[in-house]
């Protein structure tokens, strides 16, 4: 009898979700409590030092700011700030778009824009798929090569073990630790930060809240956000792969071993039959 895991999966999938939400919950919600009440004492201040405002006209100004943060317009600084839609900036979105990561901080305001937004991603994501797959293969075939190339007899668990924690190691450090302290320098983030926006990144979850390039106060190289979008391209092949492994590894886990012994035990018993010669058929004439 084989035991069917898909509902202690199910099970363990709903607990995970139940159990983020308690704990964002318990970590989040008093901060936000917190700041709300901040904001609207400083909305209160603002009305006191300039009593030529009303409560009325203070919320359609705050309005007008939340529009323009939606159309992907920075309320700080002038009109001197550099646009959204320069050549690095559209081709740092373009890579968002293929990626699915979506940070929300800009999106089309045309019509023209989002249609053809609609028909760019819809062609632009299945090939970001087939575009990492083939990246992935890549890397998982030059693993492969370097173990062949050091491969020993009684050493093949070694080797293989070697290979990977090489890989995972080099990812970890090309891909996790050393890009946030470039972010750090240049976005002026703590590395807490910046780490926070590399893994959220990569992992194409995408909040929005940390997005590099978008301070006016700053001045960027042309190329900057560029340059980003193509580490992110190589960066979500090698987390996909992490991702994957792990996958894996949780479905072995999930398989009972003893289910796996009766598989055995049946095809060992299906290649007896097959192997046994077949009995001669006596005919009875009729």
């Amino acid at each position: 009898q084989q035991i069917s895991w898909t509902p202690l999966l199910v099970l363990g999938y709903l607990f995970y979700l139940l159990l983020g939400a308690m704990v964002f919950q318990l970590l989040e919600k008093q901060a936000e409590t917190h700041f709300r009440d901040q904001f609207q004492l400083e909305k209160l201040k603002f009305l006191q030092n300039y009593t030529c405002l009303d409560r009325q006209a203070l919320e359609q100004f705050v309005q007008v700011l939340m529009e323009a943060w939606e159309k992907g317009v920075n309320p700080e600084g002038n009109s001197t700030n550099p646009s959204n839609w320069d050549f690095s900036n559209s081709f740092f979105f373009a890579g968002t778009v293929v990626t699915t990561i979506g940070y929300g901080n800009l999106s089309p305001s045309t019509v023209a824009g989002q249609i053809f937004c609609v028909f760019y991603a819809l062609f632009g994501v299945p090939l970001n798929l087939a575009f990492l797959n083939q990246l992935g293969k890549a890397l998982n075939a030059h693993l492969l090569t370097l173990e062949r190339w050091v491969q020993k007899p009684g050493r093949a668990q070694v080797v293989q073990t070697l290979a990977v924690a090489i890989f995972l190691t080099t990812g970890t450090l090309l891909f996790l630790v050393f890009p946030p302290l470039v972010f750090s320098y240049v976005e002026g983030w703590s590395y807490g930060e910046g780490f926070y926006f590399t893994f959220i990144t990569l992992s194409t979850i995408g909040f929005g809240d940390y997005v590099v390039g978008t301070n006016p106060n700053k001045h960027y190289i042309p190329v900057y956000r560029s340059l980003t979008a193509i580490w992110i391209v190589f960066g979500l092949a090698w987390l996909a792969l992490v991702f994957n492994v792990g996958a894996d590894l949780m479905e072995r886990f999930l398989q009972p071993k003893w289910h796996k012994s009766d598989l055995s035990l049946a095809e060992g018993a299906t290649t007896k039959l097959e192997d046994e010669p077949e009995q001669p058929r006596i005919h009875i004439p009729s």
